[in-house]
């Protein structure tokens, strides 16, 4: 629960508990599937609230007695890097030091382990994994297979069931070409007591991951994320700020989804900062005076950065994206729009799109293009011509 005195919207990181919305289904179809072992594959657009997703199914399956593992797969700049980070992650899933250190030093039988200890807060304190004597690609493909196999022999010793997320897992894609996605893909294919579950950001790169001729193809149920309904959306909004102390004004809730394209990112930032704002000026009612107050100064504090993103695109591509937030996204190969933005020819506006979209200023949803970041697409409505 919170306490009255503290923001009750969060963004920028993880969400916690007492901030989770919605998602009742979704959690629930992600924990059962886990609980079962399988192999699942989330994908979600970036701000639709899968990290959060995810760490409330690990904290689920933790409370049952399994051990859990998460890792970032894009955090690391190399596969021998990941492969680190990955035996660090299973190894600190122990509980004590000694046990563990000994654990992974016998179960990696391939290359020496180089395992450094720094006394800490936590149990392990802080360590890191190396593998100082890896450097050829037989030496890093033997490790892998020792690596990927360390899941299974840890429930195995443990006698507890093991459940792995790897989020950003389309980044593997980029480490030592496609062998990665064999290689996991026979190991984890045979571990009848690890849960996993692989969660990307990036829709179009996941499926592609998973089609016929790749590895993954068939490997396990795929989970597709939503948006949260609106009016679902809203009325928790509104009943955050209630609990906080703070009556809402009629339709704030919605205002602040309507105005955040309902990204969950985006929707915490806004109505964080309404917040702060009326906890500022000292007053117990929120208003929709608040929260344009609130979205104006965001604005104003992201222009330097708003500018500099502008300035790196090019004309065409300024018009392009003018287009796709004065035309809500839609019809922007017609001739009607085309004529009254000033695109050009149609492969020209296609150019223009896609790279709008390689660069992630731009997204696809549906039909439609859409701004990635809700704030920008406000800015660029009301600062360019």
């Amino acid at each position: 629960m919170f306490n009255v005195t503290d923001n009750p919207f969060v963004y920028g990181e993880v969400v916690p508990t007492a901030a989770f919305v919605n998602r009742v289904a979704e959690l629930d179809r992600l924990v059962r599937d886990l609980a079962a072992a399988q192999k699942v594959f989330l994908i979600s657009p970036r701000r639709y609230g899968k990290s959060s997703l995810i760490r409330q199914a690990l904290a689920a399956m933790a409370r049952r007695g399994a051990l859990t593992v998460d890792v970032t797969v894009s955090s690391f700049s190399s596969y021998v890097a990941f492969l680190e980070g990955y035996a660090r992650a299973l190894m600190t899933a122990e509980t004590k030091w000694d046990r563990a250190r000994t654990w992974l030093r016998e179960t990696i039988r391939s290359a020496r382990a180089e395992v450094r200890y720094t006394p800490g807060a936590s149990a392990l304190g802080a360590v890191t994994v190396s593998f100082p004597g890896v450097r050829t690609d037989r030496d890093v493909s033997r490790l892998a297979l020792e690596v990927f196999a360390l899941p299974a022999r840890l429930a195995q010793a443990r006698r507890r069931k093991v459940i792995v997320a790897l989020d950003e897992f389309q980044a593997i894609g980029g480490f030592n070409g496609g062998s990665v996605e064999h290689a996991l893909r026979a190991a984890v294919q045979h571990q009848r007591d690890v849960g996993y579950v692989f969660a990307g950001s990036e829709p179009s790169l996941m499926e592609r991951m998973l089609g016929p001729k790749r590895p993954f193809y068939k490997a396990g149920p795929v989970m597709r994320l939503e948006k949260i309904p609106a009016d679902e959306f809203a009325t928790a909004i509104d009943a955050r700020f209630a609990r906080s102390g703070m009556k809402p004004e009629q339709g704030l809730g919605a205002a602040i989804v309507d105005l955040a394209g309902n990204l969950p990112y985006d929707v915490q930032r806004l109505a964080h900062e309404t917040w702060d704002e009326v906890r500022g000026r000292g007053r117990k009612r929120a208003t929709l005076d608040d929260l344009h107050h609130a979205l104006k100064r965001l604005l104003a504090e992201h222009q330097m950065m708003f500018e500099a993103v502008w300035q790196r695109l090019t004309l065409t591509q300024r018009s392009a994206l003018r287009a796709v937030v004065l035309e809500e996204g839609q019809g922007l190969h017609s001739a009607d729009v085309r004529t009254r933005h000033r695109l050009g020819g149609a492969s020209t506006v296609q150019a223009a799109l896609g790279a709008l979209v390689r660069d992630d200023v731009v997204t696809r949803d549906g039909d439609r293009h859409v701004v990635v970041d809700s704030l920008f697409r406000e800015w660029v409505a009301r600062q360019t011509y």
